[in-house]
């Protein structure tokens, strides 16, 4: 076995037991020019492995890969794919403990929090085997009566999927689900923070039956300069990208050039609003899931929390209790709620964006101030009365700090959560059925969180207006994205 400095017996074996190279065509292959990039441990800043860093050429040769079995794969039965699924679902469970390892080595995230994504991850493929037996089409008669209409619905074809750092595992089984379960073969990109889990999945696919070529997968600590020739080639049909508004949008004028169908999951600015009805302990419930879950690193994190003025005091008191109990270290510690941020820069953004705050007249109720020692750790924060003129209103905190703002009026915070370029979800917490009602078909998001601070499920579309994206991942629509619409006039004289 390799021998990782730093690491238990345990967390050797599981890294040990990833391969660390390139997959393409259904084979592990080095990068072509021997190019390997380190991958760092955030809970001390050290090295954990090296992975093979794709060129280019890499990335030509796994879409050349995907191109060559597009046309035997989309040709399998609904069943053959959905079975395909269904055994990749029953591995991830089988392996959830170690692969959960594996993630809270690789990204940060407490032990009990990566499994609950392993298991969350796997729910996207046993979602999507029923979903590809599922596929419908149409027939219909002309208007006229001289015609039929048969509607088919076929695969899109060979697809780009480029996944984020966050949820490692997650993310990549949301669009390899659907693309699988519909016909479509794919070259799929993780993050190069996080490539591991994604690495380990492709031993998953393989064992559960799809075929050589169907699935690639290419790592590459620069995304851009492999990635872009092969949106640009012609040769991929789809792109989907989760990550940041700003790489979305130059994906998208990428993606114009050969008018590449996109699904875009980007940036969130998630309003939090607790009206003075709301319960408030559900409310700080709420609040510690929408913000605390993977350490408030997520697109869905609460990031803008209103809080009505006659009870912004007692609910900040409440939730600083709450945050500062909560016991930041190591993923892998007994007890630890909170893991390291992703890397140094992550926890610079957040420093800054606290400071910022603080010196336009913030109140720190608990943490904002790190901790000596190794690692990119953030502790639980708490601000209040943030003014909405504060550099985190209007950008991702990506980290484990609550601010609090005050409101009066139900049209003033409604107006105050629009404002923003973001649209992907809000929370809102009140009794007032008709107020929950209004509120939230005023809401210019794709997703509301009513009296509950977590909306992701595989079975309910996930997605975001305005420049929080394009298309829906996950429930019944989320297939639609991997099929094209085909329709077959037929005369009957």
């Amino acid at each position: 076995m390799t021998a990782y400095p730093g690491l238990s017996a345990d967390e050797a074996k599981v890294v040990d037991a990833v391969e660390k190279r390139l997959y393409v065509g259904g084979q592990w292959v080095d990068a072509a020019d021997g190019r390997t990039f380190d991958v760092l441990d955030p809970s001390t800043g050290e090295k954990l492995c090296s992975v093979a860093d794709a060129s280019p050429a890499d990335g030509r040769a796994a879409l050349d890969a995907a191109v060559a079995a597009q046309p035997a794969f989309a040709k399998l039965s609904p069943r053959e794919r959905a079975d395909m699924l269904t055994a990749a679902y029953e591995l991830l469970l089988e392996r959830a403990d170690e692969l959960a390892l594996l993630m809270t080595l690789e990204m940060g995230k407490p032990l009990a929090e990566a499994r609950g994504e392993i298991v969350y991850a796997a729910e996207f493929f046993r979602h999507f085997a029923g979903e590809a037996v599922r596929i419908d089409g149409g027939y219909q008669t002309a208007p006229a009566g001289n015609a039929r209409f048969l509607i088919a619905k076929q695969p899109v074809g060979p697809c780009l999927l480029i996944t984020p750092w966050n949820f490692p595992m997650a993310m990549g089984t949301r669009k390899l689900g659907p693309a699988i379960a519909a016909g479509c073969t794919s070259v799929i990109k993780p993050a190069h923070q996080t490539p591991l889990s994604m690495l380990a999945l492709m031993d998953i696919l393989a064992e559960a039956g799809v075929p050589a070529g169907a699935v690639n997968c290419v790592t590459a600590m620069d995304a851009g300069g492999v990635m872009e020739p092969l949106i640009r080639s012609g040769l991929a049909r789809k792109l989907s990208f989760t990550g940041s508004t700003r790489v979305g949008r130059m994906l998208l004028e990428q993606s114009a050039e050969k008018v590449l169908r996109t699904s875009l999951e980007l940036g969130g600015n998630a309003p939090f609003i607790v009206f003075e009805d709301a319960d408030l302990d559900e409310a700080v419930d709420g609040a510690i899931a929408a913000k605390m879950r993977n350490m408030g690193e997520a697109c869905t994190a609460a990031n803008r929390l209103f809080v009505h003025s006659s009870t912004i005091d007692e609910f900040g008191r409440r939730l600083a209790a709450k945050m500062s109990a909560l016991t930041v270290g190591r993923g892998t510690e007994p007890g630890v709620k909170v893991g390291p941020l992703i890397d140094e820069a992550g926890l610079a953004k957040v420093q800054s964006l606290v400071a910022d705050a603080v010196d336009r007249g913030a109140t720190v109720l608990t943490g904002g101030e790190v901790a000596a020692g190794n690692g990119y750790f953030y502790p639980p924060t708490v601000l209040t009365g943030v003014p909405r003129d504060a550099l985190m209103a209007d950008q991702e905190i990506f980290g484990p700090v609550a601010p609090l703002t005050p409101f009066d009026t139900e049209d003033e915070v409604v107006a105050a959560a629009n404002d923003t370029e973001w649209g992907l979800v809000a929370y809102v917490f009140t009794n007032d059925l008709r107020r929950a009602l209004r509120v939230a078909e005023s809401l210019e998001t794709g997703m509301v969180g009513l009296n509950q601070g977590i909306v992701s499920n595989p079975a309910a579309p996930f997605g975001g207006v305005k420049q929080s994206g394009l298309g829906r991942e996950g429930g019944t629509v989320g297939i639609d994205e991997f099929l094209e619409t085909k329709y077959i006039g037929i005369a009957l004289p």
